[in-house]
């Protein structure tokens, strides 16, 4: 910027200022050492005709022209303003771009599925005792001639969902536990308990009744809703890096080599078909919710 004159006081100062933005002309005003202001003007191209509209200023600053122009420059603060707004926006920073650095502490949801699971599991004593867990399990009767879900439809609807506090020995529930915190926190902290909680149980129950119809019942375990939650995060990170949600490649790696490595049988019995189920239902949520979250007006 360059000075392209003075005013003798404040009141004039501002008013040309204004006079000159509302022609869009980006200036400022300041004081000088002599109790004057002067006048900065920041574009070469227009500073002749700043200083023509200055002179006149100067020889007649109480012109009805002046002030009845310097008026629109309210407007085109409000504009001006309008735009770096929408514009911010659009910016993303750090904590948006690489969300991973974040720490996010478990929600009230999280913690209270984390506790759940935790006192299925000393009830049951890891699961070498499911007389007192019964009623969690989906069912204790294969489909037979009394068809699918007998409890069920019998109005124990919670069965549905009830099975993914299930779990059998120590490295079951510390790995599912794990990944519930990682990814449940984050989805937790990021779109609120309603949204969450939803997810979880459409991903439980979508997860449950899938391993029930291929293999029967007497499974459990929260690994199908982590890897929907999985699916979930990768798909709405993936398309709309906005929503602050975010997995490492190692994140990445780490749940798809287990998934591969739980149908070698390597690790003994395991609800493959949950996972799989779990997976493709958070991919699909993920995916249609980024897609309404980028349709939707900001």
């Amino acid at each position: 910027m360059r000075s392209i004159g003075n005013l003798p006081n404040e009141h004039q100062a501002r008013l040309f200022g204004d006079y000159l933005l509302a022609h869009g002309m980006r200036n400022e005003v300041e004081t000088d050492t002599d109790s004057s202001w002067l006048i900065w003007f920041a574009d070469d191209d227009h500073l002749t005709k700043a200083r023509e509209l200055l002179e006149l200023f100067r020889n007649d600053p109480a012109s009805p022209e002046f002030a009845r122009k310097a008026a629109d420059a309210e407007r085109v603060r409000a504009e001006e303003k309008k735009s770096e707004a929408a514009w911010r926006r659009k910016v993303r920073g750090r904590r948006s771009i690489f969300p991973g650095a974040s720490v996010f502490s478990a929600g009230p949801l999280t913690f209270a599925l984390v506790c759940a699971c935790a006192i299925v599991a000393a009830l049951s004593k890891l699961g070498e005792n499911t007389d007192d867990i019964s009623g969690l399990f989906i069912s204790y009767v294969m489909p037979a001639g009394g068809g699918w879900f007998p409890e069920v439809r019998a109005g124990q609807v919670w069965r549905l969902f009830t099975p993914m506090l299930i779990h059998f020995g120590v490295a079951h529930i510390l790995f599912n536990m794990l990944w519930l915190f990682r990814l449940g926190s984050m989805i937790e902290g990021l779109h609120g308990q309603g949204r969450f909680a939803l997810l979880t149980l459409a991903v439980a129950g979508l997860s449950n009744v899938a391993q029930y119809v291929y293999a029967g019942p007497g499974f459990g375990g929260m690994s199908g809703v982590n890897y929907g939650l999985f699916g979930y995060i990768w798909m709405r990170g993936k398309y709309d890096p906005a929503s602050g949600l975010f997995l490492t490649q190692q994140d990445k790696l780490l749940m798809l080599v287990w998934f591969v490595v739980c149908f070698t049988n390597w690790v003994g019995p395991v609800a493959n078909t949950a996972h799989a189920a779990g997976l493709v239902a958070g991919v699909v949520c993920g995916r249609v919710s980024a897609y309404l979250a980028l349709r939707s007006p900001k």
